[in-house]
């Protein structure tokens, strides 16, 4: 899951920190941050819910500057298909643990962030499926990346991808928006995401940046497609909380 959004917060000694969706450097009286929490989560009427928790850590220093990550994330949801080997529906349950060693880059106007580490994943059906070969417990390599860019003032546009060698699972999310208040964004996004059974793609659109109390939020709908179920929708939120 993905990237998150709001500014952080910088401490008054001229420090800098990334806007959550947009990477832009801003100084803002307040502490250093050295934990940021995001949780999404995604229904499709294809008959597929999956949420994500995602802790962001600085082990030294903090957010607001250049410097080390460890990411650790957790992935659970399910899904059903029609499987055509077995001639029923199939239902899959899917549980991932992930660990992340990285480094990001922050610029006044970008925020760049690589990771590499492992990830753990269990995938259960309710029956046994010959055509899918996604299943059971697997320990892979991770890749992963995140962009933050405000090419101007009142626009943004972000990129979120990730890679395993586990099933060969990928993910890649790009946003683009239009600022409509201050630090909130309207505008088209798009999403890539697939292993070695299931591929598929979402096109819509999002509202970025509102604010709930100490949480920063984006909420997201659209067309989502893949190659077993074809046509369908799609909703998301994602929120995050930095401390």
């Amino acid at each position: 899951m993905s990237a998150l959004f709001g500014v952080l917060a910088l401490a008054p000694s001229t420090a800098v920190a990334a806007d959550w969706y947009t990477g832009a450097a801003q100084e803002v009286a307040g502490e250093e941050w050295i934990v940021a929490v995001d949780a999404s989560a995604t229904v499709t009427t294809n008959n597929s819910a999956f949420g994500t928790i995602t802790a962001t850590i600085a082990p030294v220093g903090n957010l607001l500057t250049d410097g080390l990550r460890v990411r650790i994330q957790g992935v659970a949801g399910t899904y059903s298909y029609p499987g055509a080997a077995v001639r029923q529906t199939v239902t899959g349950v899917q549980q991932e643990g992930t660990v992340l060693l990285g480094y990001e880059w922050i610029w006044q106007q970008a925020a760049l962030a690589g990771y590499i580490g492992m990830n753990v994943r269990n995938n259960e059906l309710s029956i046994l499926d010959p055509g899918n070969p996604v299943v059971g417990t697997g320990i892979g390599t991770k890749v992963a990346a995140d962009l933050y860019v405000n090419p101007t003032e009142n626009t943004l546009f972000t990129a979120n991808a990730s890679y395993s060698t586990l099933f060969n699972a990928y993910y890649a999310r790009l946003r683009a928006g239009v600022a409509v208040l201050p630090g909130v964004f309207v505008g088209p996004e798009a999403t890539l995401l697939g292993d070695a059974f299931f591929n598929g793609w979402r096109a819509g659109g999002h509202v970025t940046g509102f604010a709930i109390g100490p949480m920063k939020f984006s909420l997201g709908a659209g067309y989502a497609f893949d190659r077993i179920r074809k046509g369908g929708y799609y909703t998301s939120v994602d929120g995050r909380i930095a401390f």
